[in-house]
Parts: structure tokens; C-alpha cells; sequence
């Protein structure tokens, strides 16, 4: 059985893609800050439709326990799978601030930075040795790093998400000697549970959005989910360095 580790996967995109990888035979290691529930809800899920999987805790902004964590993986896949290596990496857990350029602080920088950029750089470099050859890696990165999906306030975000664009392209350089291909997956808006629920919140804002995507709707996360479960599959096999815009048509 080949295994992942998902990033973020007690909610939204990266509860999602745990889901479509087991059901597709994949086993999962899963991570979560914070929503232990949402955690054990995704093992639960995946355990009902036959499939195994694992939930361990991580804080993708402290790279310090990057080590520990691996030990943790280490210790998952023996347990659990009889293995000392996994097949594939999606590179999920983030973090979301909305604040104006002239109001954003170095603390925000500093903490989008090491979630978003800096994290799934070292995370990646720390697990790369028990990765198999011919794995594969996904990093989730976003529409607010396309010239379609510039809004007001999202500058630090934007930015990063941009940076981690670009990590794929040299991932997918590096990596090719070991036959690991390196792709990213760029969301448009999606129902999760980024900025506080802001959907739940602030229902007011679908139509409006829904509007500006050809296909008429918000996305789902099972929309992304499905796409990161696509690249990490044989009938992806050719394809690398390619960020996936996955937004229904945002802006078209």
C-alpha cells in the first residue's frame, strides 16, 4: 500500500484529499494544529470506507520540531504499515491574515512567512530522505498569486503563495534525478475553514463570487481535493513542475 502525508488534514482541502487518497488505496498520515476533532473525524472517515490512516500533530510555523515530527512518521509508518518509507507529500497547512499594505505588521509577515513559505521548505527537505523514488509532492498554493485573483489586503499572502509557485518549479528540478515529480494545486475561492469561517459568517458574500467563476459557484473542497488525488496518481505520471489553477473559471 502506497502511504501520504497530508498537511492540514483536519478540515477543508487537506481533509478532502486524505479522503480521495484512501479511497483511491491510499494510506494517510494526517496532520493537525489546534482541531484535534476535525483530525480524528478524517481517520474516522477513511476508516469506514476500509481504508487506514493516522493523525499526528504538527505546527508547520516551527520548523524546530521538524525532527521530532519525522521520528513520529517514522514510527506511523512501521506501526501501522510495516514500512520505513512513504510514497507522497501534500504540502496543505497554511494560515490566512487580511490586512492592507500599509497595515500589515512585521509580526504578520513574519508569521505568514514560516507557515506558508518557509515551512513546506523545510518540512519537505526534513522527510525528502524517506521518501521513496518516483513519489511525488503537491504543494497547495493559491489564486491570489495569479493576476486574476489580486484583491486588496492579501499582499503578505499573495506573496508567499507566489514564493511557494516557484519552490515547485525548482522541487520538481531537483528532485528529478530520484524520478519525484513536484507539482502545485492553485485554489480560487473555496468553502473552508480559512478566515474564521468566513462563509459561514458572511453568507452574503457567495452570490457575488459565484458570479465572477464561470462554472457559477464558490469551489468545495473536495473540487481541490480531487485534484490533488489526480496529480498524485499514475495518470499524472508525465506531468511536473505545473501549478494547477483548480477555481471553476474565477475571472473568466
Amino acid at each position: 500500500m502506497r502511504v501520504a502525508i497530508i498537511t492540514g488534514g483536519s478540515s477543508g482541502i487537506g481533509q478532502s484529499a486524505a479522503v480521495q487518497l484512501a479511497q483511491r488505496g491510499t494510506g494517510v498520515i494526517l496532520t493537525f494544529q489546534g482541531n484535534e476533532a476535525g483530525a480524528l473525524d478524517t481517520v474516522a472517515t477513511i476508516e469506514k470506507g476500509g481504508g487506514r490512516a493516522v493523525a499526528l500533530p504538527l505546527d508547520v510555523g516551527r520548523s524546530e520540531t521538524f525532527p521530532a515530527f519525522r521520528d513520529s512518521v517514522v514510527a506511523a509508518l512501521r506501526d501501522t504499515w510495516q514500512r520505513d518509507s512513504f510514497d507522497f507529500l501534500v504540502n496543505n497547512a497554511g494560515a490566512g491574515h487580511m490586512a492592507l499594505f500599509e497595515d500589515t505588521t512585521e509580526a504578520d509577515f513574519d508569521r505568514l512567512s514560516r507557515v506558508l513559505l518557509k515551512g513546506p521548505f523545510f518540512l519537505t527537505q526534513t522527510l525528502l530522505p524517506l521518501m521513496v523514488d518516483g513519489g511525488a509532492v503537491v504543494n497547495t498554493t493559491s489564486s491570489s498569486s495569479r493576476s486574476l485573483g489580486l484583491e486588496p489586503g492579501y499582499s503578505v499572502y499573495g506573496a508567499m503563495k507566489g514564493g511557494l509557485v516557484v519552490l515547485t518549479r525548482y522541487m520538481a528540478k531537483e528532485f528529478s534525478k530520484r524520478g519525484i515529480r513536484v507539482n502545485s494545486v492553485s485554489p480560487g475561492v473555496t468553502r473552508t475553514r480559512i478566515g474564521d469561517n468566513a462563509f459561514e459568517r458572511f453568507p452574503d458574500l457567495i452570490p457575488g463570487i459565484a458570479a465572477e467563476t464561470a462554472l457559477g459557484r464558490i469551489g468545495e473542497p473536495d473540487d481541490v481535493g480531487m485534484a490533488i488525488a489526480m496529480l498524485l496518481s499514475e495518470e499524472s505520471r508525465w506531468i511536473t513542475a505545473q501549478d494547477i489553477e483548480v477555481s471553476g473559471g474565477y475571472g473568466l
